[in-house]
């Protein structure tokens, strides 16, 4: 069998590329990264990828005639590299049906909060705004919605009384950083099953 191959989408800095990338060479992630998408060319995950030897497709959005377009030539690029998980690390664009449908089961997102609380954009600042106790990070499949699909796995993390969004983000994105290598890792092992909203993870 050959190993699970991934592309991940990312829009910024890439810490979480990064977390996906060591965990695959160090051997702790039996899975073979193939491919970064970015929409920002200039991004530091851009430099991370090449630094690890990862092909990497960058774009300028405004340069297509839509987010259709754009996706469309990404499948072609996903499907010629027989991609089989899509992990969207930090990819700051909604994606279309163009993406979502041909890969629905084969698409995970990580989120930093316990969805369904506060999802979207800001969703740390938006745990400090309400007030609560308890945050969190998920990873979930993506069904177009708006962080919407059905969960992968979950990971609280406590808010104390002092954080600032920066302190609070210092140690959700730390437990990103373990938890989605993981949940790769799970999906890689044919561990994980899709029944509705339902997700299952055998031992």
């Amino acid at each position: 069998m050959r190993k699970l191959r991934i592309a991940v989408f990312a829009s910024g800095s890439g810490s979480n590329f990064q977390a996906i990338s060591d965990a695959v060479h160090n051997g702790t992630l039996d899975a073979d990264l193939q491919l970064l998408v970015c929409d920002r060319p200039q991004a530091q995950v851009v430099q991370r990828a090449k630094q690890a030897d990862v092909p990497v497709f960058a774009f300028l959005p405004k340069t297509y005639s839509g987010r259709e377009a754009y996706e469309s030539e990404i499948l072609t690029l996903l499907n010629e590299k027989e991609i089989d998980l899509i992990v969207l690390a930090g990819y700051m664009r909604i994606l279309t049906p163009v993406l979502v449908e041909p890969f629905y089961g084969r698409m995970i997102n990580i989120h930093p909060s316990l969805l369904p609380a506060f999802p979207g954009v800001r969703g740390i600042a938006q745990a400090l705004e309400y007030g609560v106790k308890m945050t969190g990070v998920t990873v979930h499949y993506v069904d177009g919605g708006l962080d919407s699909g059905p969960i992968i796995a979950q990971r609280a993390v406590e808010v104390q009384e002092d954080d600032t969004e920066d302190s609070l983000a210092e140690r959700i994105h730390a437990v990103e950083h373990e938890l989605l290598p993981l949940a790769i890792g799970w999906i890689a092992a044919g561990r994980v099953k899709l029944d509705g909203r339902r997700v299952t993870v055998s031992s």
